[in-house]
């Protein structure tokens, strides 16, 4: 991925000893969601429909560390529901930091301005704040005016205090090339956010609104007209670009799936973070007693429209790590956006 030098760095060491190692399947991060709860009803998520007394649990913090630890992955994205909802998520993330895992705090902002003052800002550690598009559009993603405003000034001020801020974009149907400039422009030249990461909506089964996702062939569309005249290579997003020529359709890739194992509530989710076909409790039994030949499009009518960064992210890694010529192109775009931090 397009990341920090250091970090990048620290990648690579991870992936070439995974080789040396001879492991087929290995965790490039892990999704830890330590909670469903949240403070938003979006229409398009799926993960806020479990029964109250789900929304109600919260995960230990031994629990969470010792997922991460157990996969062995170098990086956490902390999710849910809503992370700063869970009392105890400056003690997950400062476990975590301790341990040298690099950690993103995926958050709709709301509660962020009142938490900043639990958290440290570190290299190891970067809120992601969820944003949809400008003010009007993003209230409406998530069904709450105001949370736009809000999250820019919890930007704004997390970055004062020194954070590493990024932001997580999700695109769907009603978006166009212009809907999508108008955010990351602003979000790059005028929040000037350290990267942003850009996704089109998968298809939750359970998601409130089933009529606004997004088809390969318009996703392609979509993000071919958004790059266009040069703001691919302008904007600092957090993307390898294999991927982004995947988003393009210059490329196709098979889903790894098991790249970005999800953990939560239930455990072990198989076979990510997107689908829920079972849970195990372990991260080997996972990885070991998971079909993962059973998935991805031309096999499982459920991936058809899926082009999510959480299965196709981990093949452009993969597929950089393995030619010299994209592992030069990769270090270039690092080097060139002077992200050493």
């Amino acid at each position: 991925m397009a990341m920090p030098l250091r970090q990048s760095l620290r990648v690579s060491t991870y992936l070439l000893q995974q080789k040396l190692k001879r492991r087929e399947k290995f965790p490039l991060i892990v999704e830890l969601e330590p909670l469903y709860a949240c403070n938003l009803a979006c229409e398009g998520c799926g993960k806020i429909q479990h029964p109250a007394g789900v929304l109600k649990q919260r995960m230990p913090v031994a629990q969470a560390v010792g997922a991460v630890l157990e996969s062995g992955a170098p990086m956490v994205s902390i999710a849910g529901g809503e992370p700063l909802m869970h009392p105890q998520i400056d003690e997950i993330v400062r476990q975590l930091v301790g341990r040298r895992k690099y950690v993103f705090l995926c958050t709709n902002a709301l509660l962020m301005r009142k938490k900043l003052d639990r958290f440290t800002p570190s290299p190891y550690f970067t809120f992601t704040v969820h944003i949809d598009g400008l003010r009007e559009r993003h209230d409406a993603s998530v069904a709450k005016e105001g949370t736009f405003d809000e999250a820019v000034e919890a930007i704004k001020e997390a970055k004062r205090r020194g954070f590493r801020v990024t932001t997580n974009s999700t695109f769907f149907n009603t978006d166009t090339p212009q809907t999508i400039i108008e955010v990351l422009d602003y979000l790059n030249d005028e929040l000037k956010v350290d990267e942003m990461m850009i996704s089109p909506a998968y298809a939750y089964e359970k998601a409130p609104d089933q009529e606004h996702f997004l088809g390969v062939a318009q996703t392609r569309e979509l993000f071919r007209k958004a790059f266009a005249g040069g703001n691919r290579r302008r904007w600092r997003l957090n993307h390898s670009p294999l991927f982004l020529d995947f988003l393009e359709g210059k490329i196709d890739f098979e889903c790894t799936a098991w790249g970005i194992p999800n953990y939560s509530l239930f455990g072990w989710q198989r076979p990510c973070y997107l689908m829920a076909d079972g849970y195990v409790p372990t991260y080997r039994e996972l990885i070991e007693k998971t079909d993962w030949d059973k998935y991805g499009r031309g096999k499982d009518p459920r991936c058809e429209n899926c082009m999510a960064h959480c299965g196709y992210e981990p093949t452009a890694v993969l597929a950089t790590m393995g030619s010299l010529k994209e592992s030069l192109r990769a270090a270039r775009e690092t080097l060139g956006s002077g992200r050493v931090n």
